[in-house]
């Protein structure tokens, strides 16, 4: 092993906005907050996803190739169905099936959670 995954930094146009989305959509508190860069993880001595401030972002067009994804998340769900209506309450809109894009629209999938996973929301 070389090194172990620090965060995923996600650019964006409002860090602490998408944060609060996907502190919500994960159950995972804000751990740590600037001006520019905001952190969703377990805990301060986790790692997580970051959320930096990028002025020019854009948006990505799923599934566009001239505005590709950039990066995706598969959030695995116990209920696809239930999990899609709480996405869309926290301000996520539906792209095609179990895609979906984050208020800054990167796209991610409900994935159901496979057999050998521990249930979700047990």
């Amino acid at each position: 092993m070389i090194g172990r995954l620090h965060h995923l930094a996600i650019d964006c146009p409002d860090p602490h906005a998408l944060a609060q989305f996907y502190s919500a959509l994960l159950g995972k508190p804000v751990t740590y907050q600037s001006d520019d860069w905001v952190v969703v993880a377990d805990d301060d001595h986790t790692s997580g996803l970051a959320f930096q401030r990028a002025p020019d972002h854009q948006r990505p067009q799923w599934p566009n190739p001239e505005r590709p994804q950039q990066m995706h998340l598969d959030v695995m769900v116990d209920d696809v169905d239930a999990a899609g209506v709480e996405v869309l309450a926290l301000g996520a809109q539906r792209l095609a099936g179990n895609v979906y894009e984050d208020p800054a629209g990167h796209p991610f999938c409900l994935v159901p959670r496979p057999g050998w996973a521990p249930p979700v929301n047990p």
